[in-house]
């Protein structure tokens, strides 16, 4: 006897629709459910089209919708002449089909988040899940720019007439050789011009061919961890220090080891000592958070470590573009001869982030490889902004922007130093702040960090901790690791002024 003839019939009982709502899409899901979680037993046979818009009171055209749609999943089957039956499907386990028949809900999205589990509970857990879970970055603050949020620039100056302008320039008759798949290191023209940008502004001696465009600083320096990394070497990381570059380099299986930051930068001898670590990610120019350049000595003494380890060295250059006193600083991959070192560049600090414009400038062994990484995650780079930045930068306004921008943060900065308050108890004086777009002050103690902080958060005043740029596991006390990281460029003179009234009340 077939499975067909102990199916129990069909019992509309318990499907109620909202009528203000797509009917037909509700009574999709409704069978859909009974079938998943074993109501509608496979060989069930279902009413036909009109005899179930008569029992639901809908119109037949509501209910072949919804048929349709089964149909075209597989759940129902039509035999012909004899009607439309649920289809012979595997047996679910109770749990699988308990927690697909929970989930579902007459909404478009079959799965609400409060009911699924905490995947590390999962049984099925998988390494590369856990460190992702004790390695993500927190939400970025939304909202307008205020003061002092740390890593944006001012986007008030940005020319986005200009920007309008050519966009709307490029999508009025566009190439059609540029809408298909492009290159995945870039396109061409935009390398080039980065390439020219490099040489005149910060003397790196690059090709266009030496550059890979990314979607950010962010992407580039997780290709890095990809593709240079294998599971349980060592990666050596400013400490404190750039905390999503960390991470990047642990979900990759690394094994992260800070590197103690002095007056010149990264502690070279430190350095030396650490075993099984050919990887170092640094960030010369305006060590972020704590402001300071690495020394000309420093700097010399990384790039033999690399050349002894055969390693890497991952310059960040995140916002090298301003400097107060004098040109900005040569990059450390200008000094480097035995190409052992990685130089990531962002047009993020320039622009806004939001742009998710940055680039690489890598070994020449290397390009092949990191072109074909990026080809497998992202393809290439969303081509019509590429095409925009290049003209922008050909036509002149990315120059004429930077010193802008540069004249602008100079300004910015003055008003901080001038307005900060004075003897505030556990509060450092404001240092002089030679390039970059934030400022470290030091406090006390940990206690008194957290409190100005909060102090800060109640009068609407972004000011960022600095215990928190340090890695968990760091040995130095939590006395130690306190300050205060403030970025002075968000936001005009007026609202800097302002800001830091609130704060000399909320202080005292």
């Amino acid at each position: 006897m077939s499975e067909h003839t102990h199916a129990l019939p069909f019992d509309p009982a318990g499907i109620t629709l909202d009528r203000r709502r797509g009917l037909s899409q509700q009574l999709y899901q409704a069978l859909r459910a009974r079938v998943l979680d074993g109501r509608l037993g496979s060989g069930t046979r279902l009413p036909a089209t009109r005899d179930l818009a008569v029992i639901l009171g809908l119109s037949r055209n509501s209910v072949v919708r919804a048929y349709d749609q089964l149909y075209a999943e597989g759940f129902i089957e039509s035999r012909v002449g004899d009607g439309t039956y649920v289809s012979q499907l595997p047996k679910l386990s109770t749990q699988l089909s308990t927690g697909l028949s929970r989930g579902l809900s007459t909404e478009l999205s079959t799965f609400h988040a409060s009911d699924t589990e905490d995947s590390s509970s999962s049984e099925a857990f998988c390494e590369p899940l856990q460190r992702l879970k004790n390695h993500h970055l927190p939400l970025p603050r939304t909202g307008a720019p205020r003061a002092f949020r740390v890593g944006v620039p001012a986007f008030d100056l940005f020319p986005f007439d200009v920007w309008a302008k050519l966009q709307a320039g490029f999508w009025r008759n566009p190439d059609a050789a540029l809408l298909g798949y492009g290159d995945p290191a870039g396109e061409l023209p935009l390398r080039e011009l980065i390439a020219t940008y490099l040489r005149r502004s910060r003397g790196l001696t690059c090709s266009a061919e030496q550059i890979v465009i990314t979607s950010g600083a962010q992407q580039a320096i997780s290709l890095c961890a990809q593709l240079q990394l294998q599971p349980g070497d060592g990666v050596a990381v400013e400490n404190p220090g750039y905390r999503a570059a960390g991470n990047a380099f642990a979900v990759a299986g690394a094994r992260v080891c800070g590197v103690p930051v002095d007056e010149e930068g990264l502690d070279c001898a430190q350095l030396a000592g650490l075993s099984g670590c050919r990887v170092a990610y640094v960030t010369p120019a305006h060590q972020y958070p704590t402001g300071v350049t690495m020394s000309l000595a420093r700097r010399l003494a990384l790039l033999a470590w690399a050349e002894r380890q055969e390693g890497w060295v991952i310059e960040d250059d995140y916002d090298g573009e301003y400097r107060y006193s004098g040109a900005p600083l040569a990059p450390l991959a200008a000094l480097d001869r035995q190409g052992r070192v990685l130089y990531v560049g962002t047009f993020g600090k320039v622009a806004f982030p939001a742009l998710r414009l940055g680039y690489l400038v890598l070994p020449r062994r290397l390009v092949q490889a990191f072109s074909q990484g990026r080809a497998l995650s992202v393809r290439h780079s969303e081509v019509s902004t590429q095409c925009v930045m290049a003209e922008f930068m050909a036509q002149g306004h990315f120059q004429r922007h930077i010193r802008r921008m540069r004249k602008a943060a100079l300004s910015r900065r003055n008003v901080l130093k001038a307005g900060w308050p004075a003897e505030v108890a556990g509060l450092g004086a404001m240092p002089e702040v030679a390039a970059g777009l934030h400022v470290k002050v030091a406090v006390d103690n940990f206690a008194r960090e957290q409190e100005l902080v909060a102090r800060a958060e109640a009068v609407g005043v972004e000011v960022n901790p600095l215990s928190g740029y340090w890695l968990p596991d760091s040995e130095v006390p939590v006395d130690e690791r306190a300050g205060l990281v403030l970025g002075f460029a968000a936001v005009p003179e007026g609202q800097i002024a302002e800001a830091l009234m609130r704060l000399r009340k909320a202080w005292r």
